[in-house]
């Protein structure tokens, strides 16, 4: 029997506001947002981020969400962040440089990390994380 080849096929995300995550997504980081799936019996919508070569993330909202009440704390039980390359430390810096343009929260670096990696740490609409990486 061959080995099985196993990837990453999405991560998802619960957000009250599944649009306006869906356009910070789009517009800073180049996602193409995918068609609203709806299950109105179970209160129920999606939508999918495809990023660049094939990762993708789930957005999804529905009634009975419980919101969260500010900022995730950064060792909290769960989803720490989800990283985002972009290539080159150049790259991370102007990148960075636009979102602190749009005002969005950079809350760590630029900066090298003590394994090698470059990186900044910024905040979406809903106070998820996102690692922005060389």
């Amino acid at each position: 029997m061959s080995a099985m080849r196993i990837r990453i096929e999405h991560v998802a995300l619960w957000v009250v506001d599944l649009e306006a995550c869906c356009a910070f997504h789009a517009r800073h980081f180049g996602a193409t947002v995918g068609p609203r799936y709806e299950n109105p019996a179970k209160g129920y919508a999606s939508r999918f981020l495809l990023f660049g070569e094939g990762a993708r993330i789930e957005l999804m909202t529905g009634t009975g969400l419980v919101p969260r009440l500010g900022v995730q704390p950064a060792r909290a039980q769960g989803l720490a962040h989800f990283a985002l390359a972009v290539g080159s430390d150049a790259g991370v810096d102007a990148l960075v440089a636009r979102l602190l343009a749009d005002g969005v929260p950079v809350i760590d670096g630029p900066r090298r990390t003590g394994d090698g990696y470059y990186e900044a740490v910024v905040l979406d609409p809903e106070g998820n994380r996102i690692e922005i990486t060389a």
